[in-house]
Order: C-alpha cells, then sequence, then structure tokens
C-alpha cells in the first residue's frame, strides 16, 4: 500500500510538473508570470500590470511603480479596461468589465521563456477619442505579428476624465508643478516598463516601435514629442491623426479652469471631493451634454511647449516615421448637412458658413468643378479637417526637422459589405456599426472609401477577427501587402521588401511620395498640397 501511494505520489507530481512545462513562465522585474501557448505557437502573457491601481488618493497622479507579487502571476486573461462607456459600435472587447483599475499591458512572442532572441518589439496604443478603446480588441491582436518575428505588445491608458483632467489642485500636490495628461503618462510608463522586461519575452529594448490608431496615433505624436518617452523608442507608426492639428493641446490655465469648472458643475469643489466620488459616478457625470470633453494640456512636465514648437525646433524623437491617413475618413455630409444634395451651389453655401472671408480660398483649394464632383469634394475636406491635416502636419515636421526617413501612405481599400448574419446593420460615418432593428428603414450608402479605423486589422493581420465583414481573397492579399510594409518597417526602420512595390521616403521642400494601398498597391506623389496649405493657416503653432 506504501508502494501504491508512492507510486500514486510521483505520479500526480510529475503530471503538476509536465502540466506547469506547457505554461510558459518568465520572469519580470515584479516577478514570475505563467502565461499560454496559442495554437500558432505565439506565447501569449495578459493582463500585466504595469503600474499601480489608480485609484483612491492615486487618482489623477502619475502611474507609480507595480508592486512585486509572490509566487507565479497568472497572466491568461485580460485586465480590465478603463473606464469608459459602449459610445462605439465597432469595439469588440475581451476584457472582464471596466475599472479605474486598468494599467495593464499584454504580450505576444514567438520566443519561448529564457530565449534571448533579441527581437523587434511592437508596442501599440488603441484608438477610440480617448473616450472608449481597450487593449484587448481582437483587431489589435499582436499574435499574427509574433508570428512574424516580433514581439508585440498592447497596452491599456486611462480615459476621459480619469486621463486627462487637470484641476489648480492637483497642480498644486504634483512634486512637478504640472496636471492632466495622466493617459499620456501611462503610456510613458509602459515603454519605460518595456524597456526594464522585454529581453524576457525574446525582446530587444533597443528595437522598439512604437503604433496605434486614431487616438492611438496622436498618442504616437505625443509619446514621440515629449522628453520623457522619446529616449525610449527607435521608430514610429501613425494610422490617421497627430496633436498637430484639431486636437492641437490647450494650456494648463485652460485646462484647469475645465477641470474647476467640472467639478463646480456636479457639486464638487475641492480635489478631495473629486477623489471621493464614486467611479461609475464620476464617468456618467463627466458623461452627461454639455460637459465638455478634456484635452490634453500642455502641462510644463510631459509637454514642455507646445508639440508644434518641440516639432519645429526637432526636439522630437528623430527616428524613422512611417505615417498616413484613410480615403474616406468623414463622409462629406459632415460639410454638406444632412439632407441637402451634392450640388456646387449647397457645397459653395456650407463653404461659406464654415470659412467666412477665407472661404474663396477654400473653395480654390477645395474645387468642384460640377455638381458630379462635389460628393468626392467635400468628402476631402471633411476628412482633412477630421484628421488628414493633422497627420500631413506630422508628416511634413518630422520630415524637415527630424534627419530620418518619413514614408507616408492613402489606405483606399473599401471594407467589403457585411456578412449576412449582421442583418440590417451598416458602417457608420467613422467606421463604427450601427444596428437598424427597422428592417423597411433604409441602409446609408456604402462607403465608397476606406473610413477610419478601416485599416487597423489589415495592418495587424487581423481579418479573421472580425466577423462583422464579408472578407474576400482581394482583401487578405491587401492586408497581406500592408502587414508585410508594417513588419518590414518594425524590423529596420524601412518598409521595403524585395516583392513589394518600392516606397520612397519624404524629403523635404518637394512633393510628397506615398504608397496609394488598395487592391492595386502603388506609389503616387501629392498634388494636393495646396490642401493642407490652406489648412495650415488655421493651424494653432
Amino acid at each position: 500500500m506504501k508502494w501504491m501511494g508512492w507510486v500514486a505520489l510521483t505520479c500526480l507530481t510529475l503530471t503538476h510538473a509536465f502540466g506547469q512545462s506547457t505554461r510558459p513562465v518568465v520572469r519580470v522585474a515584479n516577478g514570475p508570470l505563467e502565461g499560454t501557448q496559442e495554437a500558432s505557437g505565439v506565447y501569449a502573457y495578459k493582463g500585466i500590470p504595469f503600474a499601480q491601481a489608480p485609484v483612491g488618493k492615486l487618482r489623477w497622479r502619475e502611474p507609480q511603480p507595480a508592486q512585486n507579487w509572490s509566487g507565479t502571476r497568472q497572466a491568461t486573461q485580460f485586465g480590465p479596461r478603463a473606464m469608459q462607456l459602449p459610445i462605439f459600435g465597432d469595439m469588440n472587447f475581451r476584457s472582464n468589465g471596466v475599472s479605474e483599475d486598468c494599467l495593464y499591458l499584454n504580450v505576444w512572442t514567438p520566443a519561448k521563456p529564457g530565449q534571448k532572441g533579441g527581437l523587434p518589439v511592437l508596442v501599440y496604443f488603441y484608438g477610440g477619442g480617448f473616450m472608449a478603446g481597450d487593449g484587448s480588441e481582437p483587431r489589435y491582436d499582436g499574435e499574427s505579428m509574433a508570428k512574424r518575428g516580433i514581439v508585440a505588445l498592447t497596452v491599456n491608458y486611462r480615459l476621459g476624465v480619469f486621463g486627462f483632467m487637470a484641476h489648480p489642485e492637483l497642480t498644486a500636490e504634483s512634486p512637478h508643478k504640472a496636471s492632466g495628461n495622466y493617459g499620456f503618462l501611462d503610456q510613458q510608463a509602459a515603454l519605460a516598463w518595456v524597456q526594464r522586461n522585454i529581453a524576457a519575452f525574446g525582446g530587444d529594448p533597443k528595437r522598439v516601435t512604437i503604433a496605434g490608431e486614431s487616438a492611438g496615433s496622436v498618442s504616437v505624436s505625443a509619446q514621440m514629442a515629449s522628453p520623457l518617452s522619446k529616449n525610449l523608442m527607435a521608430g514610429a507608426i501613425g494610422e490617421s491623426g497627430s496633436l498637430l492639428g484639431t486636437l492641437s493641446p490647450v494650456s494648463l490655465a485652460d485646462a484647469e479652469a475645465a477641470g474647476k469648472k467640472f467639478g463646480e458643475a456636479i457639486g464638487a469643489t475641492t480635489l478631495d471631493a473629486l477623489r471621493a466620488l464614486p467611479a461609475d459616478k464620476l464617468l456618467a457625470d463627466a458623461s452627461k451634454p454639455g460637459m465638455g470633453r478634456f484635452s490634453p494640456c500642455i502641462d510644463g512636465y510631459f509637454f514642455p511647449k507646445s508639440v508644434a514648437a518641440i516639432f519645429a525646433a526637432g526636439e522630437q524623437a528623430r527616428v524613422p516615421l512611417l505615417a498616413g491617413w484613410n480615403s474616406e475618413e468623414m463622409n462629406g455630409r459632415a460639410i454638406l448637412g444632412q439632407g441637402n444634395a451634392p450640388t456646387v451651389a449647397n457645397y459653395t453655401a456650407a463653404v461659406q458658413k464654415l470659412y467666412a472671408d477665407k472661404a474663396p480660398d477654400a473653395l480654390k483649394a477645395y474645387a468642384a468643378a460640377d455638381d458630379a464632383a462635389v460628393e468626392q469634394v467635400a468628402t476631402d475636406l471633411a476628412g482633412d479637417r477630421f484628421i488628414g491635416f493633422s497627420t500631413w502636419k506630422w508628416i511634413d515636421l518630422h520630415s524637415q526637422t527630424s534627419g530620418k526617413p518619413v514614408y507616408r501612405y492613402l489606405y483606399a481599400r473599401p471594407r467589403p459589405a457585411m456578412t449576412a448574419q449582421m442583418g440590417n446593420a451598416t458602417a457608420g460615418l467613422a467606421g463604427g456599426v450601427v444596428r437598424n432593428n427597422d428592417a423597411a428603414a433604409p441602409k446609408p450608402p456604402q462607403p465608397k472609401g476606406a473610413v477610419h479605423s478601416a485599416e487597423i486589422e489589415y495592418a495587424m493581420g487581423n481579418l479573421a477577427s472580425n466577423k462583422v465583414y464579408d472578407w474576400t481573397p482581394e482583401d487578405y492579399a491587401v492586408s497581406k501587402t500592408m502587414q508585410e510594409y508594417f513588419v518590414n518597417f518594425i524590423k529596420t526602420g524601412n518598409p521595403n521588401g524585395s516583392d513589394l512595390p518600392k516606397w520612397d521616403v519624404v524629403k523635404a521642400g518637394q512633393p510628397a511620395p506615398f504608397m496609394r494601398i488598395d487592391v492595386t498597391t502603388k506609389p503616387d506623389v501629392e498634388a494636393n498640397r495646396a490642401r493642407y496649405q490652406f489648412l495650415d493657416q488655421f493651424f494653432v503653432k
């Protein structure tokens, strides 16, 4: 009986050891992590804390270093997403609810535990207008990039009132005499975490490329500009958006005034009272109509001066940049107004209302020769005003002052029709999904171009994760091309490869070459610089 007991105990021990050996374990600065191995062979580590939970007295504080844990921490589930409301229909989360305790990141790597690979690293920031988004969204999943020899990460950061509210009392208590920009500080803390820990996952801390789309792209421009982050990256990718445009940071004084006004409006007139509010109530109050939005600010710490001044002086991260935008970032109805026919008369009236005495210049830069041309011209103007100009300005300034290669693209592949399973649903103006339960209600027209956010799954190799659209072999071919450009850039700082159309660098003072990414991907040269020069006069330097 003793012998049988010994055998059983030995078998149990061996089984336990074998079970553990099939689950990858890596050791980071705060302790060991146990992840999972995907069917593809990629190793995934999810829900890794890179900072302490920003709750209680740490609400509206710069992120504090993560605390050590005892034993082996399970890294098999995504951490909670940042506080937010379900405002974008195209977001699909795999995280377990929302929480102020949200500062987690996720790693996908082809490297076995203990392997010293020196692999290139991609750190991806999600979009969502600084109001929503999460590192668990399937479209950002890093497994496909990891299969191509890259250690890929997604990073959570604070949003909305939690991530960007400034306040006089916050500035006064800060050791840096600054407030606001907490979401950007979260990203910076994650980049610092990568420098300390990425070698454990087979990554090279000297080969880190940061990337993002929309608010994530804006975040890339922010991290490049900040002296806190600019030495933590070797390359940058921006998909639609920068801080050099409609989201230019406001002054600290203006941001503080907005925070104080918000507190007074909800009856929380002191910082203690604001910190005492439950997170759900604070989110609900901040989301009420008329409360406004909390903007990035020139706080004197994360941003010592305006982002435009930093880039103009060449004080940003001097790294290779690959950036661009989509062909239908915003629909022309945003200019014409709903219900107004796309005629020259209606377009002219809309432009005159927007630009007053500058309208003649606008109508010259965005000229519609006849009614047939109005829809496209209005779409161009709407997209440029929304996000195209800010991306152009970023590319233009960086090409002038960085001394590093800059590559520009225009993504033009429209999404295919939705699958039959989606029923009577359609794509929204900015790429979201809108449900329409009235079968008789008309659907908006199918976009003619690539709407805002349409390129993400293509670039990251994640088409199959999006069950909304009826992807075709052409879509997968476009994705293969775009992802290959991104992979090459992440690995070498140059998107070119022997089997791809040649992508030329942008040269300061010359018409910018760009890559038009579509079913037929081909190089092109900028022919509409006058559009951006017109909009540039409204840019707050």
